[in-house]
């Protein structure tokens, strides 16, 4: 496992800090990498896939998860925030343009920048598509995916009394946001198994999860999806138009049930530069055996076109 070269929290401001790490080669070709959730932070797993004889890798911990503090706080915490903490850290490493490597909610997040910032981003490397908008919230929440998943439909619905079972987002944020923090807590575990139980293609769930943890990916997870993820409807692929000059690549998982194909299909139809690779066999995960290996086979093959 590659160990990082230099780990630092800066301030961004509102009172927020954010916890940074680097592995790779220092001079080699930057990459800033973009967890999901929102809420779920960095793991030392998100370092496999950057040759770190070629690569530096830079992966951060949005505000209030992993290990940046406070945690679970949500107060200054919108698209808009994350994307300006994302422009103080490529100036606060002076880094031109830079990679962007996001899956899921990091794959919104950096369209989002690049879409803001086009001229700080070398290439896309996006996965498991999420566009933030109203129709995906509706199949993971109003009943889409739980059509294949009955069985644990029933078991994140159950904590919740049946009149309010109509709006699940805005029922979990009345108790994810009540102020108590062991009813938080309590309800923070279905909300997060609900999502990992549909996560990888064969994987099972024990059931389990830390509580801080848990309450913190529950509850920022839950306050963009209850703000629409800070983002008009449709307004990623509205204005695709900004970065259809710079280069992407697109790793989907043919099964996906979390962010199903068809926003990865969208994105991509009428982009040039943009490349679609439906993996066969594959959910949502990162860690899927042929995610993964669809993701180091095109890190590896971006070394020819952008040297160190």
């Amino acid at each position: 496992m590659v160990e990082p070269f230099d780990r630092r929290v800066i301030e961004v401001g509102d009172g927020h800090q954010i916890h940074i790490e680097q592995s790779g080669n220092p001079d080699g070709v930057p990459v800033i990498v973009l967890h999901g959730g929102p809420g779920g932070g960095c793991s030392p797993y998100m370092r496999r896939f950057f040759d770190p004889a070629h690569y530096r890798a830079i992966l951060f911990d949005q505000r209030g998860c992993g290990r940046s503090r406070p945690h679970a706080e949500v107060q200054a915490n919108t698209t808009a925030h994350l994307i300006a903490d994302i422009e103080l850290i490529r100036q606060h490493f002076g880094i031109g343009r830079a990679i962007l490597f996001g899956g899921s909610w990091g794959a919104t997040l950096a369209l989002a920048y690049a879409q803001t910032c086009p001229d700080a981003v070398e290439s896309l490397i996006l996965r498991g598509v999420f566009l933030g908008r109203r129709s995906e919230l509706d199949w993971f929440y109003g009943g889409g995916a739980a059509r294949f998943f009955p069985d644990r439909w029933a078991e994140f619905l159950a904590p919740i009394p049946e009149a309010e079972r109509g709006d699940m987002i805005a029922a979990y944020h009345r108790r994810l946001f009540s102020g108590d923090v062991a009813q938080e807590t309590r309800f923070a575990l279905p909300w997060l198994m609900w999502e990992n139980a549909l996560a990888g293609l064969e994987t099972s769930t024990t059931g389990h999860a830390p509580p801080d943890y848990a309450r913190t990916f529950a509850r920022l997870e839950n306050h963009y999806f209850a703000n629409d993820c800070f983002l008009e409807d449709n307004q990623l692929l509205r204005n695709r138009h900004r970065i259809e000059h710079i280069p992407a690549v697109i790793v989907q998982g043919r099964y996906d049930m979390v962010c199903p194909p068809d926003a990865a299909w969208d994105l991509a139809q009428g982009w040039d530069k943009a490349e679609l690779r439906m993996v066969a066999a594959s959910g949502h995960a990162l860690s899927e055996p042929r995610i993964t290996a669809e993701l180091v086979r095109v890190m590896d093959g971006l070394r020819q076109r952008i040297p160190a």
